[in-house]
């Protein structure tokens, strides 16, 4: 029998539909407005199901099951008591059902992997456009300053913040470059920006090359959790629409969510985000935006 794959989506998210065939959207009350505007967007038809409450949620996400075998659908939901956060996506057969991974722990796992190839795949020193950002830190951290360095991957970013007289600290939401970088003589800690709390205050959340994994709606989660925990944010991110796979480095997949520079502009004014400087960078995969803000 083949499963039914049942996107599980909160109120307005739009997440994990990209290359979905989707034949009907169900919605809980308290939901109809938002989902019936994604049926409409979709051009399937929508239902609404009883409230899920804590014994029914199980129940009710079988029976849709049962009548879509070989479909996928969408069922809009402020929560469900799955034990699961939404946005998700579950393929359900008979009497169970498998969560299948988000393309953020998709990425994590190649990290996980692969540390030490994509240590091998970098260049040893900072590029031009770089060299401009950490300069730009010093010049709002003239005496030196708190980082929190969300994703510091090999660690080298790190290394050269403290040798302009920071005080960083490291994590990774990959344990291996954890180890990697312990193994290296520095502390770190090991930090899913998406789930765990920052801490702090800092004076300065430092992100290079890690928002480019978030999808909009993880990074709005990033920059508001960001906000909270410091009064500078300094990031890069790649340039592009839409959002893509790569097997590049690694001949593992990672998603990479490509940004706009009027988007991202405004998605970081709509998370309390005052831009300092932004500054374009070609590279040989493409465009880099590096940024500095400050909070508003």
């Amino acid at each position: 029998m083949c499963p039914a794959r049942l996107v599980l989506l909160p109120p307005g998210s739009r997440e994990r539909l990209a290359g979905e065939r989707v034949a009907q959207v169900y919605a809980t009350p308290g939901a109809e407005e938002p989902a019936a505007g994604l049926a409409e967007e979709l051009g399937v038809r929508l239902t609404v199901v009883p409230e899920l409450s804590h014994a029914e949620a199980e129940s009710v996400v079988r029976e849709i099951a049962d009548q879509h075998r070989g479909e996928t659908v969408v069922v809009v939901a402020p929560e469900l008591d799955l034990g699961i956060t939404l946005p998700a996506v579950i393929e359900h057969e008979g009497d169970g059902w498998s969560l299948e991974p988000s393309p953020n722990e998709v990425t994590l796992a190649s990290y996980e992997q692969a540390a030490e190839r994509f240590r091998d795949s970098l260049r040893r020193t900072p590029n031009a456009y770089m060299i401009e950002l950490f300069d730009l830190i010093d010049a709002h951290l003239r005496d030196g300053g708190s980082v929190l360095e969300l994703g510091s991957g090999t660690g080298e970013d790190a290394v050269e913040l403290e040798r302009r007289g920071h005080r960083v600290r490291r994590t990774d939401a990959a344990g291996s470059f954890v180890e990697m970088i312990r193994a290296d003589g520095h502390d770190a800690d090991r930090l899913n920006a998406l789930t765990d709390d920052f801490g702090g205050p800092y004076d300065l959340v430092f992100a290079d090359a890690v928002f480019v994994h978030f999808t909009p709606a993880q990074l709005a989660t990033v920059l508001r959790k960001s906000h909270q925990a410091a009064q500078l944010l300094a990031f890069t991110t790649r340039e592009g629409e839409g959002d893509e796979w790569s097997n590049r480095h690694l001949d593992l997949p990672r998603h990479f969510t490509l940004w706009e520079e009027q988007s991202l502009r405004e998605l970081l004014a709509a998370c309390g985000w005052t831009v300092l400087a932004w500054q374009r960078g070609q590279t040989p995969i493409g465009g880099w935006f590096y940024v500095l803000a400050r909070r508003t």
